[in-house]
């Protein structure tokens, strides 16, 4: 109960506050909606994106994304096209800064490269920090989607997970649902130790329709805690991202996807 309780708390803090924020945002702009919504921080280096933006920018790849944020953290949930590298060498972990050459590695040296960061949020000074030093080194188009991935979920964004994270949240989170989107002669046939079954095929379009609402009804997703952390892994990406979304518009806030292979998914969840 412990671990639960941890838990709920956390995901309390970093998905209310930050909408407190846009409350009031929104109500001094009428004409924007939440999506649109950015913090507006006065004096700032760098230009925000908003929710809306991020989603168009990933769809269209116009820019590349950085999440700045240490790469346990990235491994365990990021946003879905988004970059990971390494820290800076010699920094403190509470002054936490990836490190500027090696996304300049990644951008092959283009310092006029459209990029975005993002990290933890409204109260996260990570994407501030690598703006300032991108800005130093001569970088020329930085913006930064600063509302992070706590909102990016309060807004129905589902998230990402890697190998290494899906390993860490196995071995620690107790709480945590694995969903497996395949169908059910499949899992059936075998899956993930503890993974509950809600397949692609059982969705439909709307709130509260299909294998979805039975889900929500039968116990196979946590309807006392939303904050849950909510894994889906299935046959394809597409199967597995399918399901976390549809899950996703249901409330649930901490929703992840494995991109990955039933095999991939299977050996990285093997205690």
């Amino acid at each position: 109960m412990r671990h639960r309780e941890v838990h709920t708390s956390h995901w309390r803090l970093t998905i209310l506050l930050p909408l407190v924020l846009f409350a009031a945002t929104v109500r001094a702009q009428s004409s924007t909606t939440i999506h649109q919504a950015t913090l507006m921080e006065r004096d700032q280096k760098t230009q925000e994106v908003s929710t809306e933006e991020l989603q168009r920018i990933l769809g269209d790849r116009t820019a590349m994304v950085f999440d700045v944020r240490p790469p346990r953290e990235f491994a365990i949930s990021h946003i879905p096209g988004a970059m990971n590298v390494s820290p800076k060498p010699g920094v403190a972990m509470s002054l936490y800064v990836s490190d500027v050459a090696e996304i300049g590695r990644a951008l092959k040296g283009d310092k006029g490269r459209a990029i975005v960061l993002y990290c933890n949020g409204p109260y996260c000074g990570k994407s501030k920090r690598v703006a300032t030093e991108l800005l130093d080194a001569g970088y020329t188009n930085v913006r930064r989607y600063q509302l992070g991935i706590p909102v990016w979920r309060a807004l129905g964004g589902v998230t990402q997970v890697e190998p290494d994270g899906i390993r860490r949240i196995v071995a620690s989170d107790r709480t945590a649902v694995l969903i497996d989107a395949r169908e059910a002669a499949e899992f059936k046939a075998g899956s993930v130790a503890h993974a509950t079954n809600l397949p692609r095929s059982g969705l439909k379009p709307g709130k509260d329709v299909g294998e979805v609402k039975a889900a929500k009804d039968d116990g196979r997703l946590p309807m006392e805690d939303h904050n849950t952390r909510i894994i889906v892994f299935g046959a394809t990406a597409d199967q597995a991202r399918a399901v976390a979304e549809a899950i996703a518009k249901e409330a649930f806030h901490n929703v992840s996807f494995f991109d990955g292979s039933i095999d991939q998914f299977t050996a990285a969840a093997r205690p």
